[in-house]
């Protein structure tokens, strides 16, 4: 990847993140921030579209997902951590595009769609969940983010965006904004120990400073193939997601291959691989452990890195509001005169 992007990610301050974040977005935004300008954004504002009454909650993690990144390698001198709460240019973005979106086009949103039936709103949709893919629109376009390293479900966040950036430019009648692509993870979407949808709120991740006894406590209780009841019998891999976790996280390639066959041969205990995933993952986590352990004892250092990050991220997102009232809505009338 020749060119430099602008990139723009970031996380829902709801808990601690975990091994699909990693998975799906944290290990990409590592090995990014070397080449390319990424800002990452604590999306306290998001968490509160279906959040909002627990605002103390979101309050309270901002920390802990700060104190995340800064444990998996995130370096706050080559990469830019800022709280979204602190930048009023992505809300008067956000009210701009707003007139550019109609409600079918936001109910017809496939990720939308997909969390408002999870959610189980039917109808009682909070406005602000609704109409949170033209919040992200504002937070993606405030950076003149061209690369946006996202889960596969997000695609139609990446989609919507575009289509707003293309009606600001009309607007215009030139280039203010740049469109922007994914970047989807190699690696397929990690499930929860349950196999279902990993999520902070249903408890069933595994996070990034989890205790060997944690991890053995998760591992223990993944859910592998409910037909292969003794070691003799064929298991299926596929749905598994014990071989989900050693694919992700296991640098071995070829042993799990091998693992694979015999799983579905028959022949291999769930134990044996539950004991090869613990020892895997503890050796994964604990680097990781360690030094989230090591930042949460100078919890004055993470909030400095944040407030820095949050410093240079208003005076770029203030730019870009401004350019795009003057520019895209001629609203810089009164300033003028």
């Amino acid at each position: 990847m020749s060119v430099v992007h602008r990139i723009l990610t970031g996380d829902r301050p709801t808990g601690p993140l975990h091994l699909g974040h990693y998975a799906g977005s944290l290990r990409s935004r590592v090995a990014l921030q070397g080449a390319h300008h990424q800002t990452l954004l604590i999306a306290d504002l998001q968490a509160l579209t279906d959040n909002a009454g627990r605002p103390a909650h979101v309050a309270a993690n901002v920390l802990e997902v700060a104190l995340d990144y800064l444990a998996v390698g995130i370096d706050p001198d080559r990469t830019t951590i800022a709280l979204q709460s602190q930048l009023p240019a992505l809300a008067d973005l956000a009210t701009l595009y707003m007139n550019l979106v109609t409600v079918a086009r936001l109910e017809r949103n496939p990720t939308v769609k997909a969390e408002i039936e999870q959610r189980g709103f039917a109808r009682d949709i909070p406005a602000g969940f609704l109409c949170y893919p033209v919040s992200q629109a504002a937070d993606i376009t405030a950076f003149r983010a061209t690369l946006v390293p996202v889960g596969d479900d997000q695609v139609p966040m990446i989609e919507q965006t575009n289509e707003i950036v293309r009606r600001v430019n009309r607007l215009a009648n030139a280039d203010v904004l740049p469109e922007c692509e994914a970047l989807l993870s190699s690696t397929p979407r990690l499930p929860g120990v349950d196999g279902r949808k990993a999520s902070k709120s249903a408890g069933n991740a595994i996070t990034l400073g989890a205790t060997p006894e944690e991890i053995t406590a998760a591992v223990h209780s993944m859910y592998t193939d409910p037909g292969h009841v003794r070691a003799s019998d064929p298991g299926r891999v596929e749905g598994n997601v014990v071989f989900a976790y050693l694919d992700a996280f296991d640098p071995d390639t070829t042993a799990v291959t091998d693992l694979k066959a015999r799983y579905r041969h028959g022949g291999l205990g769930d134990m044996v691989l539950k004991r090869r995933l613990i020892d895997v993952l503890e050796i994964h986590i604990a680097p990781t452990r360690a030094r989230r352990a090591q930042f949460a004892g100078n919890l004055d250092y993470v909030r400095a890195v944040v407030e820095r990050g949050t410093a240079i991220a208003r005076a770029i997102s203030d730019e870009t509001a401004n350019d795009v009232r003057r520019r895209a809505f001629s609203l810089d009338s009164i300033a003028a005169a």
